[in-house]
C-alpha cells in the first residue's frame, strides 16, 4: 500500500539530503528508498538501481556519484520528488487508469513551445521556418499543465523557437507548478547569472543545450560566437551546481565529430549529466536530405552509444535507435505529444500534421481525435523496433494516417503535404529496411521476440 503523498515527498527530501552528507558511505540508502516507495512495481528500473548503488565499478554507480556531488542538494530534493515520485510513482498510475477509462493513449510528458521566436537562425533548424510571432500565453500553457495534471502528466518538455525568450513566465510557471519537472531544449545563449539564481529558487527546472559539435561545426550552423556562449552557459551552471544536460542532432555531415569519444567525454567534462541524441529529420519544403545518416553511420551511432554507456558516466539516449526500449514509437501521446506556438496538437515533435488545436479543444479530447486513435491504433508501427516511426522507417504509415484523418499541416508559413515529406524519406527507409533487419536480428531484445513468434 502506498503511503500517502506527503509522506513520500517528505521520505524522498530527507533521503536525498542524507545520501548528499556522503554519497559514497550513503548510497545503498537510495536502494533502500526505491524498496520502500515502489510498492512492487518498475521491476526492471529497480534493479537497474540495486546495480548501480552496490556496485562500485558500475559506470551508473560513477554517475549518481557525479549528480549528488555536483548538484545542488536542494535543487536535488525538488528533482526526485518531482521526476522520481511525482512523474513516476504517482503519476504513472493515474496515466494507466485514464488509459483504460477512456481508451486511447495518455502520454508521460508533453512537450510544448511557449514561442516560435528564437534569437538565432539556424541553418536547416524547422523552427525557424515555423515563424516567429506565435506564442502561448502563460495561461494557456498554465491550462495545459492543469489539464496534463489531472491525467497523471508531471513531466513538460519546451521546444521552440527558443524557449527562453519567454523565461519570465517559464519561471512563473515552475513556481506555479512546483510539482512538476521541467525540462527545456535550449541554444543557451540566454542563460545569464540572474536566471541561473532563478532556477536555483525554484529547482524543477533542467537545460538541455543544443550542440553540433566543436566550434566551427556549431558556429557555422547557428552563428560566429554562439559555440563560445555556450560554454559560458555550461561554466555558469556548473558553477552554480545546476543539473544540465546537452541535445545533439547528428547528420551525415556531422556524424563522425558528433559521435566520437572525444566528443562524448568533453561533454561530461563540461558538467553534463545527460545529453539526447537526436536523428536528422527531413522536416520542412527547405529540408535537405541529403543530410539524412548514411545505414552505415546510423549502425555505428547504435553500437557506439551503447558502447560508451557501458564506460562513461553520462546518461545517453539516442532517440531513434532506443525505441526497442520503450516498444516502438512513442509519439501520438503513447509516451508524449507536442503543442506547437500556434495551439497545434502534433503527435509529435518532427511530424506536423494535426487535427486539434487546444484552443478548441481539451487535451483529452485531442489524444481521441482521429489521428491520435489511428497512432494508437497503429502502435507499434513495426515489429522491427529499429524501424519504429511512421514517417522516417515507415512512411507509407504516415502518409495513410495523415490522408484517413483529413489531418492538416500545422506549418502556418510553408505548408508540407505529407506525400511530399514522405517522399524524402521512401528512399532512406529502403535502404536501412535490410541492414536494420539484419541489426535487430543479432539484438538481445530481436532474439527474444523472434523466439515468441
Amino acid at each position: 500500500m502506498y503511503l500517502p503523498h506527503r509522506l513520500q515527498k517528505l521520505g524522498v527530501e530527507q533521503a536525498v539530503a542524507y545520501l548528499a552528507k556522503d554519497p559514497e558511505k550513503n548510497l545503498p540508502k537510495l536502494m533502500e528508498w526505491a524498496d520502500k516507495f515502489a510498492n512492487g512495481e518498475f521491476g526492471p528500473q529497480r534493479d537497474a538501481i540495486r546495480a548501480a548503488v552496490n556496485d562500485p565499478d558500475n559506470v551508473y554507480h560513477q554517475l549518481l556519484l557525479r549528480i549528488l556531488r555536483d548538484v545542488d542538494t536542494e535543487v536535488l530534493k525538488t528533482t526526485f520528488v518531482n521526476f522520481a515520485l511525482n512523474a513516476n510513482l504517482v503519476g504513472w498510475p493515474k496515466q494507466e487508469e485514464a488509459r483504460k477509462q477512456y481508451g486511447c493513449n495518455v502520454p508521460w510528458a508533453i512537450l510544448l513551445d511557449p514561442t516560435s521566436a528564437c534569437n538565432l537562425h539556424c541553418t536547416g533548424c524547422w523552427a525557424a521556418e515555423y515563424g516567429n510571432k506565435l506564442n502561448l500565453s502563460f495561461d494557456e500553457i498554465d491550462d495545459i499543465i492543469r489539464q496534463g495534471k489531472e491525467l497523471g502528466i508531471y513531466m513538460y518538455i519546451y521546444t521552440g523557437g527558443e524557449p527562453l525568450v519567454r523565461k519570465a513566465d517559464l519561471i512563473k510557471l515552475c513556481e506555479k507548478h512546483s510539482d512538476c519537472q521541467f525540462l527545456c531544449f535550449t541554444n543557451a545563449t540566454l542563460i545569464d547569472e540572474a536566471f541561473a539564481d532563478e532556477l536555483l529558487r525554484v529547482g524543477n527546472f533542467v537545460p538541455a543545450i543544443s550542440l553540433e559539435g566543436g566550434e566551427a561545426a556549431t558556429d557555422s550552423r547557428r552563428g560566429q560566437g554562439t559555440y563560445r556562449r555556450v560554454i559560458a552557459a555550461t561554466e555558469l551552471l556548473k558553477r552554480k551546481k545546476l543539473p544540465f544536460g546537452f541535445s545533439c542532432c547528428y547528420t551525415s555531415a556531422n556524424f563522425e565529430s558528433i559521435s566520437s569519444e572525444a566528443f562524448y567525454d568533453q561533454m561530461i567534462d563540461l558538467g553534463a549529466l545527460f545529453v539526447w541524441y537526436f536523428h536528422y529529420m527531413p522536416v520542412g519544403n527547405d529540408a535537405v536530405p541529403e543530410l539524412l545518416p548514411t545505414p552505415e553511420q546510423r549502425t555505428a551511432m547504435y553500437h557506439r552509444i551503447r558502447d560508451y554507456r557501458t564506460r562513461k558516466p553520462l546518461f545517453a539516449m539516442d532517440f531513434q535507435n532506443d525505441a526497442e526500449y520503450v516498444g516502438g514509437c512513442i509519439a501520438g501521446g503513447r509516451r508524449y505529444l507536442h503543442i506547437n506556438a500556434n495551439g497545434d496538437v502534433d503527435p509529435c515533435v518532427f511530424i506536423h500534421y494535426s487535427d486539434a488545436n487546444i484552443r478548441q479543444k481539451s487535451l483529452l479530447d485531442a489524444l481521441r481525435s482521429p489521428l491520435f486513435m489511428a497512432y494508437h491504433d497503429g502502435q507499434p508501427f513495426n515489429e522491427n523496433m529499429l524501424r519504429p516511426c511512421p514517417m522516417l522507417e515507415n512512411p507509407e504509415k504516415l502518409r495513410q494516417m495523415v490522408a484517413n484523418t483529413g489531418a492538416q499541416s500545422t506549418d502556418p508559413q510553408s505548408p508540407e503535404s505529407a506525400d511530399h515529406l514522405c517522399a524524402k524519406c521512401d528512399r532512406y527507409a529502403a535502404c536501412w529496411t535490410p541492414v536494420s533487419e539484419e541489426l535487430w536480428a543479432s539484438s538481445p531484445r530481436g532474439k527474444k521476440a523472434a523466439e515468441k513468434q
